[in-house]
């Protein structure tokens, strides 16, 4: 573990390799587990201001849960989280021709209807950040389903923070991942 600014980071996430193989997975991530995505304050907000924009993205099932439960719920110690079909799919998954689960957020956001890719936990996958009161601890999340990933992330020599860029930037800031660059730097030594 180590520092940067007022997060705590897992070595894991340099020393890890990582890159979604969705046509191994199907993204089982979105459909597998017991729980929705985390969601902060701000993306519950987001979420009910895109949702008729994103509603016609999404199966049957899962408008009919957000319609019942909302476009997130909150669980009984105060987290946010998507809303599950059935305690599995996450409310907003939808499949490809191939049977591979996408996220209707993410489908709506490349069609150009919205300009909020997904929550940031989606995004950051797999990288899980967790927030306490002085800091956040970022951390890999080693998850069986995501074996085929690991495979592919160490083939193409990918680090899982390399992988996640994009959303480490969303969450962190340039300046944080520039940081955590000369980390991975110097610990490669």
């Amino acid at each position: 573990m180590f520092q940067l600014g007022k997060t705590i980071v897992s070595e894991n996430i340099i020393e890890k390799d990582f890159v979604c193989n969705l046509s191994a997975c199907k993204g089982a991530c979105c459909i597998d587990g017991d729980a929705g995505a985390p969601l902060d304050s701000e993306e519950i907000k987001i979420l009910k201001d895109i949702y008729p924009k994103v509603k016609p993205f999404l199966r049957k099932e899962g408008i009919a849960v957000i319609e019942a439960q909302g476009t997130h719920i909150t669980t009984a110690i105060g987290d946010f989280e998507t809303p599950l079909i059935n305690g599995a799919d996450c409310a907003y998954v939808i499949f490809d021709d191939k049977k591979t689960a996408l996220c209707g957020i993410e489908e709506a956001y490349n069609q150009g209807e919205i300009s909020w890719k997904k929550p940031v936990s989606c995004h950051l996958y797999p990288i899980r950040v967790k927030d306490y009161s002085e800091f956040s601890a970022v951390n890999y999340d080693k998850w069986e389903i995501c074996d085929d990933a690991c495979v592919l992330g160490k083939e193409l020599q990918v680090p899982v923070y390399k992988f996640v860029k994009e959303a480490l930037i969303r969450k962190f800031g340039e300046d944080w991942y520039m940081e955590l660059e000369k980390v991975a730097e110097k610990l490669k030594k």
